[in-house]
């Protein structure tokens, strides 16, 4: 399974950015995905997570209301639209496919990040 993340950038406070991850592999679409981030100086935190046909989501406390995640199996890709963005939700943004979970050990693919920054 391969993950390639994109829709990173620059964004005032209040902005919205949606981040896409494109996964391909034959059972790729079988697995749970995660949205993660990690912040220089902090450890990786979990964002937000769906299963694999989109039945069940989870977001971090910090996210909810502002984060929405998604996927269309179709189009192999899963989708993070972030709104009322912070400056505190500046991280680099990983995607990940595993086991549907918050816990970062439980994801066994991972892709190469996209940065978000938030200026104030």
């Amino acid at each position: 399974v391969q993950l390639v993340e994109s829709g990173g950038g620059l964004v005032q406070a209040g902005g919205s950015l949606r981040l896409s991850c494109a996964f391909s592999g034959q059972t790729a679409s079988y697995y749970a995905m995660g949205w993660f981030r990690q912040a220089p100086g902090k450890e990786r935190e979990s964002v937000a997570a769906i299963s694999w046909n989109g039945d069940n989501t989870h977001y971090a406390d910090s996210v909810k209301e502002r984060f929405t995640i998604s996927r269309d199996n179709a189009k192999n890709t899963v989708y993070l639209q972030m709104n009322s963005l912070k400056p505190g939700d500046t991280a680099m943004y990983y995607c990940a496919a595993g086991r549907y979970s918050s816990i970062s050990e439980w994801y066994n693919y991972w892709g190469q990040g996209t940065q978000v920054t938030v200026s104030s």
